[in-house]
C-alpha cells in the first residue's frame, strides 16, 4: 500500500464543519453512545467508560448478503476527488468527494475520510472535538508523517470509536441526501502510522459502525486500500466493495480480488503500475490511470487511461 499514493484536495471547511456541526447533535442527546458529560465536556473519561450501553460493542454489518449500490460489475470507475467533471468515454461510474454532486445517470461513490481529519480542519477537530483527536506522550496530536494537515482519530476505545461514528456518520448520511450510491472510507490504515496507539481492532470496530451507518442509509460502503485486513474487511466491518490504490504497482491487487471479487476498483499513479496492470489478465475490471493529484481535464497535469 502506498500512503503517498493519495491525492491532497482542499475541502471547503465549512461543508465539512456542517458535517461536524450535525455530528455534534446527534452526539448531544440522551443516547450519547456511552460517552459521559465529563468527556463531551472536555473532561477525562472514567475507567467504566467503556463498558456504557451503546459503547462496549461493536455494530456489525446487517447481513452477510452485499448491500445493494456496490459498483455494477465491469463498469469503469473515474477517481475525481480533487472535482467532478464529465466522465470520459468508456466511464460507467465516478467517486468524488463528499462535498461534490453525483453524476446523473452514472453510478457514483463519495469520498469520507473516516479515519484522520481533512487537510484544513485541524482546528475545527481540535476545538469541537479535542478528546477524538489521539494523541501523544505529552499530550499534542498525532500526525500522518505522509501529510501533516491530517490529525489521526483516536479510535483506541469504544467510547471514542461510537462518537466518531456519530460525528463521521453525519457525513457518510450526507452521501445518501446528494444521490449517492456508496461511500468511500479512507485512511482505515491509520493504525499503522500511530506510532502503536492504536491497533487493526479499533480501525476494524469502528469500519464496522460506519458500515453500519451507511448500510442504514442505504449506501454500499468500500474498504480502501488496507490488503493486510484479509477477509476482516468483509466478513467483520462488512465492507461491500474496496478501492485499491497503486495495487498493480505493488503486487497487492490479488489481496483485495480474492475477497471483493470484481468489485475492486484500482487507481494507478503510474506508467509502470498501470502497464503492469494492463498487461495482468487477472486486474480488476476497473483500472484506470490518473495523475496523483487527481488534477480535472483543464489541468495541464490531468492523466486518465484505462487499459
Amino acid at each position: 500500500m502506498s500512503v503517498l499514493a493519495r491525492a491532497v484536495r482542499a475541502v471547503p471547511a465549512g461543508v465539512l464543519a456542517l458535517a461536524l456541526v450535525a455530528g455534534c447533535a446527534a452526539d448531544g442527546g440522551a443516547d450519547d453512545g456511552g460517552r459521559g458529560a465529563d468527556v463531551a465536556a472536555g473532561g477525562s473519561r472514567s475507567a467504566d467508560a467503556d463498558a456504557d450501553a451503546g459503547a462496549g460493542e461493536p455494530t456489525r454489518a446487517a447481513s452477510d448478503e452485499p448491500h445493494p449500490g456496490g459498483p455494477p460489475a465491469g463498469v469503469v470507475v473515474d477517481y475525481q476527488l480533487a472535482g467532478g467533471y464529465p466522465a470520459p468515454d468508456a466511464v460507467g461510474g465516478v467517486i468524488r468527494d463528499v462535498t461534490d454532486e453525483p453524476e446523473p445517470g452514472l453510478w457514483s461513490a463519495c469520498y469520507v475520510n473516516g479515519f484522520q481529519t481533512q487537510p484544513g480542519d485541524r482546528g475545527t477537530w481540535l476545538t469541537d472535538h479535542p478528546d477524538l483527536v489521539l494523541r501523544d506522550d505529552t499530550g499534542e496530536p498525532v500526525v500522518d508523517e505522509g501529510w501533516p494537515d491530517e490529525l489521526l482519530l483516536d479510535t483506541s476505545t469504544a467510547a471514542d470509536r461510537a462518537a466518531l461514528a456519530e460525528v463521521i456518520g453525519a457525513q457518510v448520511r450526507a452521501c445518501a441526501e446528494r444521490g449517492f450510491a456508496a461511500v468511500e472510507l479512507d485512511n482505515l490504515d491509520s493504525w499503522t502510522r500511530s506510532g502503536g496507539r492504536l491497533d487493526e481492532d479499533g480501525a476494524v470496530d469502528l469500519a464496522a459502525r460506519l458500515v453500519a451507518v451507511a448500510h442504514d442509509a442505504g449506501l454500499a460502503a468500500g474498504q480502501k486500500n488496507t490488503p493486510q485486513l484479509g477477509t476482516r474487511g468483509r466478513d467483520e466491518a462488512g465492507f461491500d466493495f474496496a478501492v485499491a490504490e497503486e495495487c498493480a504497482q505493488y503486487d497487492e491487487c490479488a489481496a483485495y480480488t480474492e475477497v471483493y471479487g470484481d468489485a475492486v476498483l484500482d487507481i494507478e499513479y503510474t506508467d509502470d503500475g498501470f502497464a503492469a496492470a494492463c498487461a495482468d489478465p487477472d486486474r480488476p475490471p476497473s483500472t484506470i490511470r490518473r495523475d496523483r493529484d487527481l488534477s480535472t481535464p483543464d489541468d495541464p497535469a490531468y492523466a486518465f487511461a484505462t487499459c
